[in-house]
């Protein structure tokens, strides 16, 4: 099986359409993808729809998750989130809270961006991300029309996007631990989304991941594209000594990023045993 634990629609900041995601997934010949969009679920019903209609001889599974927006002692991260129950009262406040912050930080990180000499506006930052949630990639998208930078990433440096550059701003997110145990409530499995992921800014501390884990985290993201063959031992190492799974995903965004889906994968043994601790929802399968 290929396992693919964390992809992007543009229900986010994706390029593809939730459907599109689900005929690429077909198409790279993976057997399981997850939308992990971020802070909502608005994807989710396309997703499961795109399924269901796949032609006779295709076969794929959604996991339906969300990736959450985080923070501790100033330091900003991500959580995955699977297989929870998208009704529960108590996390969906708190996403519908991040949701609304990110459109007013969208807003104060587009000026700033003129301040510092861009030529972009609101108005054009809002039709790159169309249906979607604002967040920096669509600003870092244009950036690039602007020819400010010649790629998305470029982007994301001190000089611009980056956690704590020149233009970023602050927005609302979630204390880690917190996070953890929301989806829990909600019957979901939370994985921490690229922890050595040190190319965009701070990472936490080894404490912060021992933390978590008391808290409920089941695994660690590995082997993803940010991270290099040191960083993937390090933590690999950090998830057997805390009693934690190891995932491996594209974090595919589309034409966004030039990540391919697939990139990397989950072994299925860890998948199985990520899906017999959810309790909130279960995959959408064809």
């Amino acid at each position: 099986m290929r396992i693919d634990l964390h992809a992007h629609s543009n229900a986010s900041d994706g390029t593809d359409s939730p459907a599109e995601l689900v005929a690429a997934a077909v198409a790279a010949g993976l057997d399981v993808v997850a939308l992990t969009d971020h802070d909502t679920v608005a994807g989710h019903a396309e997703a499961a729809g795109a399924v269901h209609a796949l032609p006779d001889g295709a076969r794929l599974t959604v996991v339906p998750g969300a990736e959450l927006s985080c923070v501790v002692d100033g330091v900003s991260m991500h959580l995955l989130a699977y297989l929870f129950d998208p009704e529960e009262p108590e996390f969906a406040r708190e996403r519908e809270l991040v949701r609304t912050d990110r459109f007013r930080r969208g807003r104060a990180v587009v000026e700033r961006c003129r301040e510092l000499g861009a030529d972009i506006s609101w108005e054009q930052v809002q039709r790159i991300a169309g249906a979607g949630s604002v967040g920096r990639p669509h600003i870092a998208s244009a950036l690039v029309e602007a020819g400010v930078v010649a790629t998305v990433s470029d982007a994301f440096t001190p000089e611009w996007l980056a956690n704590g550059a020149r233009a970023d701003v602050r927005k609302h997110e979630t204390d880690p631990v917190r996070a953890v145990r929301l989806v829990r409530a909600a019957g979901g499995v939370p994985v921490f989304a690229h922890p050595g992921a040190v190319k965009r800014g701070r990472t936490v501390p080894d404490q912060v991941i021992a933390d978590l884990a008391a808290a409920g985290l089941a695994a660690l993201e590995v082997d993803h594209t940010d991270h290099d063959e040191e960083t993937r031992q390090r933590l690999r190492g950090l998830a057997g000594d805390l009693g934690l799974m190891v995932t491996g995903s594209s974090d595919y965004h589309g034409s966004r990023k030039t990540v391919r889906l697939g990139e990397h994968t989950t072994d299925p043994e860890v998948y199985e045993a990520l899906l017999a601790q959810a309790t909130g929802a279960k995959p959408i399968e064809r």
